[in-house]
């Protein structure tokens, strides 16, 4: 297909505007549901650098929703914990939660520039449902009640084009996001990282590591993780009086990373990739939807590094954003559906920067005060177990939209857990035949089916596939999915019903579905 601006539709359903991990993401999710999308990327290509690299084991099931989990695994490093250091004394030793037989494990790292080539190839495989231009910008964006006029710019002029729907992925300088004079409100934090790859050999275990106050940078932070194809992703702090420009020029860099590799014992040698700067930002947007236009990843908002809860959100933005997109646009549902798209995720930012903003007040802390709370804790950590979960460093967690105007209400039942409360994300579980429970998920609307019956009776149920729910049975020998979705004393069958993007939307007590029928006519989303 041409990759010029020429052969643009004059009318596109989705205009996706950048190309990122995000927008390509979002692309190949609407494809999956059957939506078409034009994505609009003012780079050549996929990024260079690592950028983001953590992917939480939520997006590692986003991105197997679109069937790029298998690449990413296959590429990525796996890890489950890390180690922080006060100077050359270990001081913390954390874990994630893990088990052997979960399908994804809690943390992969990978550099960008694969996420977006694996989300890319997804959308791809989806035929003429995802169109991808590279070399290609919106320049100016005029939204109606009805449409949105987009003007997008490439190397053979400038088209018009009218969208049903724009999606703004275009990152933290969104021009998306100024052409609505939008303005992101929240904190910036003064400490400066200066974020170098390398590419060295080594037989490190790959974990988290922090470094505070090593002796090879005195009253720096420096944060290390190791990614795909013998690199290194470094961050260290800069000094509040360091000129940007000069921190980040090679005779400035390399000094500091070789003295630091020397204390380690990493002795192989080593070359530089890429330098960059980075300075920590709790920032969003009120609202992410305005008319026909929404907001995703750093063009709705920015969340510190520390926590690793940037990319991630923003993919989860996408998961979140593509079935209410999809609905709305064939006519299954109301557009006031993506207003639910807004309250959840802007309430997860939030939860996402109160996180961040602790963490990177630890680990770059911004005034004198905090400086020396870290100091102190820092030293007893050394000698006092009981303070080094302060040092932690809260690595990202699906977040639990608990007040969601979708979630509907569950009734009176002695439910023995509420993991799988409306609002919660379903809760993975193993399932016969080595598959997991979340393999289920990420396609429409799920009813997972407890009953004491290994091979119940659907057809009182039927009327509900018939709105595009697919009814799951989970049997009693699936102990593990039986006690997570709270079923126990007092509840021994039970319907639950997930929602496209992995969340639980109810459960109910029993199995003849008269509750979840009401809950369905009360709750909009089914016209």
């Amino acid at each position: 297909m041409s990759n010029s601006a020429s052969t643009l539709p004059d009318r596109v359903p989705v205009l996706i505007a950048g190309g990122g991990p995000v927008g390509l993401t979002l692309s190949a999710l609407l494809a999956r549901q059957g939506v078409a999308s034009h994505v609009i990327e003012a780079d050549a290509a996929y990024c260079t650098g690592s950028r983001a690299i953590c992917m939480s084991r939520r997006s590692q099931e986003i991105l197997g929703w679109i069937g790029a989990d298998a690449a990413l695994v296959a590429k990525g490093l796996s890890w489950v914990g890390g180690r922080s250091y006060y100077r050359d004394t270990e001081v913390l030793h954390f874990q994630m939660p893990s088990e052997p037989t979960q399908r994804f494990a809690p943390m992969v790292n990978i550099q960008q520039y694969f996420v977006e080539q694996y989300a890319h190839e997804a959308a791809l495989a989806c035929g003429a449902l995802s169109d991808v231009r590279w070399n290609h910008r919106v320049a100016a964006v005029r939204p109606d009640a009805d449409t949105v006029m987009v003007d997008v710019v490439s190397e053979t002029g400038t088209r018009q084009v009218c969208a049903d729907w724009v999606v703004a992925c275009d990152g933290g300088r969104s021009t998306v996001r100024e052409q609505l004079g939008l303005q992101l409100q929240g904190m910036q934090y003064d400490g400066k990282y200066v974020i170098v790859d390398i590419r060295q050999k080594t037989r490190r275990a790959v974990e988290r590591l922090a470094w505070f106050d090593p002796p090879s940078n005195p009253g720096s932070t420096i944060l290390m993780h190791r990614q795909p194809e013998d690199v290194w992703r470094i961050d260290y702090q800069i000094r509040d009086d360091e000129d940007p420009a000069e921190a980040v020029k090679p005779e400035n860099v390399l000094p500091r990373v070789q003295s630091h590799l020397a204390m380690i014992g990493e002795d192989e040698a080593w070359e530089v990739l890429w330098i960059s700067i980075y300075n920590a930002k709790c920032l969003t947007l009120a609202s992410y939807r305005h008319g026909r236009v929404l907001l995703a990843g750093d063009a709705a908002h920015l969340v510190p590094i520390f926590g690793v809860r940037g990319l991630n959100s923003g993919l989860d933005d996408a998961g979140n954003l593509a079935w209410k997109l999809a609905r709305v646009l064939e006519g299954r549902s109301d557009a006031g559906l993506l207003d639910s798209y807004s309250v959840e995720r802007v309430h997860a930012t939030r939860e996402n920067m109160a996180y961040g903003a602790k963490s990177t007040e630890f680990m770059a802390p911004p005034d004198f005060a905090y400086a020396l709370m870290r100091e102190a804790t820092l030293r007893l950590a050394r000698n006092d177990a009981s303070v080094r979960a302060l040092i932690n460093p809260r690595q990202s967690t699906p977040v639990s939209y608990a007040e969601s105007p979708l979630n509907m209400a569950e009734g009176t039942a002695p439910w023995t857990s509420d993991l799988a409360a409306p609002g919660q994300p379903a809760p993975e579980a193993t399932m016969p035949q080595g598959r997991h429970l979340t393999q289920s998920f990420g396609a429409g609307f799920v009813c997972l089916v407890f009953c004491s019956d290994d091979a119940p009776d659907l057809s009182p149920l039927a009327d509900l596939s018939a709105l595009g729910i697919t009814m799951q049975p989970v049997p009693p020998s699936c102990a593990q999915a039986w006690q997570r979705y709270g079923l126990g004393t007092g509840v021994d069958a039970a319907l639950v019903l997930v929602r496209p993007d992995g969340y639980v939307m109810g459960r109910w007590p029993g199995v003849d579905g008269v509750a979840m029928r009401k809950a369905i006519a009360d709750s909009g989303v089914w016209p």
